[in-house]
């Protein structure tokens, strides 16, 4: 009976759709969806990757505010289409600051840019205050016994 409902429903209102049981509007010209992420507690993992190669685009505080990792992967490697995002290495900051607990955070940058140095070099002090701690691209991952450089983490 649900689904012969929601099938209805679709057909009769081309203009929403459902994403994971919530209505959207695609129309919407927003990069953002253009509804309200439903409050609950945060999500810890041990390892996340920062979405769209840390793209300004679909990041923000709030990611950081409800995924918390120890570790972050930032993958972005290109400057012209704004990967990585200063405003996301910004947003870790801000999203971490407001967890009230002081877990450690390993951010693992995949490529040295000019954009992470800068945002390391700028934002150090605030790093040792929120216990992040930020490894070289030449740095080594051990993970289950493996031992690797950090760039070949990649999903």
């Amino acid at each position: 009976h649900a689904e012969d409902e929601l099938s209805r429903s679709s057909h009769s209102n081309p203009g929403k759709s459902l994403v994971n049981g919530i209505k959207t509007n695609p129309a919407s010209n927003s990069p953002k969806s253009s509804f309200t992420v439903p409050v609950g507690p945060p999500v810890y993992v041990d390892l996340a990757y920062i979405p769209n190669h840390c793209s300004g685009k679909n990041t923000d505080p709030e990611f950081f505010k409800r995924v918390r990792a120890s570790y972050y992967v930032v993958s972005g490697n290109d400057a012209a289409n704004g990967e990585p995002s200063r405003a996301v290495l910004d947003a870790l900051l801000e999203g971490k600051s407001q967890w009230g607990e002081n877990l450690q955070v390993t951010l693992i940058p995949t490529h040295d840019t000019e954009v992470t140095r800068e945002w390391y070099q700028q934002t150090h002090e605030k790093q040792q205050e929120l216990n992040i701690m930020v490894l070289a691209s030449s740095s080594t991952v051990v993970m289950q016994d493996e031992s690797f450089p950090a760039c070949k983490i990649e999903f």
